[in-house]
């Protein structure tokens, strides 16, 4: 569970940089599959996030300003 946790926190760094680059780039940065990616993002959305891809910039984007908090406290 803590990777998980730790790969969608991972995933929402990338996504607020701007730095994600393709979804082949991006799912190879994060060292899984296209097809995982897509899932992960899918979980993402579903928890809120306003997830966006330009391809302008080739980047995964968040249409507003935020990003995950994990954690208890």
């Amino acid at each position: 569970m803590k990777h998980y946790l730790n790969l969608l926190l991972r995933l929402d760094q990338f996504i607020r940089l701007k730095g994600t680059g393709s979804p082949p780039e991006f799912a190879r940065k994060m060292g899984i599959s296209e097809r995982s990616l897509y899932e992960y993002l899918k979980v993402l959305k579903e928890l809120g996030a306003p997830i966006r891809f330009s391809r302008q910039d080739h980047s995964y984007y968040y249409e507003i300003e935020g990003q995950f908090h994990i954690s208890f406290q």
